[in-house]
């Protein structure tokens, strides 16, 4: 019976570890060992050694006035689980972009922000709305905003917008984010090791706006079946 009570503990420890690294990754300001305790909903000296533990990984760093941040070791397990995330969805935004000649992106959540990690232009348009890989904007404010909310669970109070997104698929807004644009947004499936994502349409025309999700729900689909 030893070995199995080792493992349920190891088990445990694992996941507070990484809840521990999420609270502090989510944390704009950081979190102190006591905020982490208190999180977790277990002593002071557990925290306290999770934390050493992420440390040690540069998982975590430990500011001035003692309070965590993440640390540079997972800025590059960041970067790692984008690139791969870039390269499953590039040929996937390449197909969009061309079927819906409009420009389409691929956008998750940094913070409390949404962020774009690609954007893919059609090839044949004389017009087109278009930005940077890179651009970011709260959550909430613009159909990948909403739609990168809507992919969370629901919490009490949120805005009607992301519970109705939840409901149908998609996120759909006009003008929030670019002037005079429509915006859809499909989130992505849960993927594990992944980070919340979705895609997303920008366009000044209401008749391509009205009619991509079903396009845009497909293609996420078939994105995640790639990640898979």
């Amino acid at each position: 019976m030893e070995p199995a009570r080792s493992s349920a503990a190891g088990s445990q420890t694992l996941a507070r570890g990484l809840r521990a690294l999420q609270l502090v990754a989510g944390a704009r300001n950081g979190l102190s060992v006591q905020e982490i305790a208190d999180e977790l909903d277990v002593h002071r000296s557990i925290a306290s050694r999770l934390l050493a533990t992420l440390a040690d990984f540069r998982l975590v760093t430990r500011g001035r006035d003692n309070r965590y941040l993440p640390g540079a070791g997972l800025a590059a397990l960041s970067a790692g689980v984008h690139l791969a995330l870039r390269e499953a969805a590039d040929p996937v935004l390449h197909e969009l972009a061309a079927e819906l000649n409009a420009t389409v992106s691929l956008l998750v959540v940094e913070g409390d922000e949404a962020v774009a990690l690609a954007v893919v232009e059609p090839p044949r348009v004389n017009y087109l709305i278009s930005f940077r890989a890179g651009a970011h904007h709260p959550l909430g404010r613009g159909s990948a905003g909403v739609a990168l909310l809507a992919a969370s669970p629901a919490r009490p109070g949120e805005a009607p917008a992301i519970t109705e997104a939840r409901s149908r698929g998609y996120a759909a807004t006009f003008g929030e984010v670019e002037p005079g644009a429509y915006g859809v947004a499909v989130p992505l499936p849960p993927t594990p090791g992944m980070p919340a994502a979705c895609l997303n349409l920008i366009t000044h025309r209401a008749d391509l706006a009205e009619g991509a999700p079903p396009t845009l729900i497909a293609a996420a689909e078939r994105l995640h079946a790639a990640l898979a």
